[in-house]
């Protein structure tokens, strides 16, 4: 058990029988009352986002995360199959585990999947990926100058806002967070 007080970023917990991870903290001690911690926690199995506020010196469940690395290998018939960088082993995942992250898969890329207490919880991907565009409306000469955006799809089905001037073919980088263009791969 650990001690409300000792909740730090990245810390993992179990509370409702849910894995949460904090994400910030703050530790309040008001000149009337008694003290609390007011703590942002993610829920590593739906990816909300809440905000709790403890008694300072409650117990906590801890929650031991593994982490492993698995390279993501193919998709068939909306299954994702994964492989253990270290055993070889394969597993798959369907969509619906995978949620918005099956739009920056590449096939041969490393990715981490979390277990908690043996079953799949999550799975996490690089920040930022580099896509290929497959089809965007062409650019034209002097477009650079209008800050305006057009719709491209990249290799992966995934369509991003970007800049007039991005043709076909280029490579792009783009952030799996938020799913927003970052800048063109020279």
């Amino acid at each position: 058990m650990i001690s409300s007080n000792d909740l730090r970023p990245g810390l993992t917990v179990e509370l409702d029988g849910q894995v949460w991870q904090c994400i910030e903290f703050l530790h309040v001690k008001p000149g009337k009352g008694a003290a609390f911690v007011r703590a942002k926690l993610k829920n590593l199995q739906t990816g909300s986002v809440v905000e709790r506020k403890f008694n300072a010196g409650i117990k906590l469940q801890p929650a031991t995360v593994e982490r492993k690395p698995m390279q993501y290998l193919y998709e068939a018939d909306g299954s994702y199959c994964f492989m253990d960088s270290e055993t070889f082993e394969q597993i798959m995942l369907n969509k619906e585990e995978l949620g918005d992250k099956i739009n920056f898969l590449k096939e041969e890329m490393e990715c981490t999947v979390m277990f908690f207490n043996g079953k799949i919880i999550g799975v996490d991907i690089p920040n930022s990926v580099e896509l290929k565009v497959v089809e965007t409306e062409p650019g034209i000469r002097g477009d650079t100058a209008t800050g305006g955006s057009k719709p491209a799809t990249m290799e992966t089905g995934y369509i991003v806002s970007v800049p007039l001037f991005i043709n076909e073919g280029e490579v792009l980088r783009i952030d799996t967070r938020t799913g927003a263009y970052i800048e063109r791969v020279k």
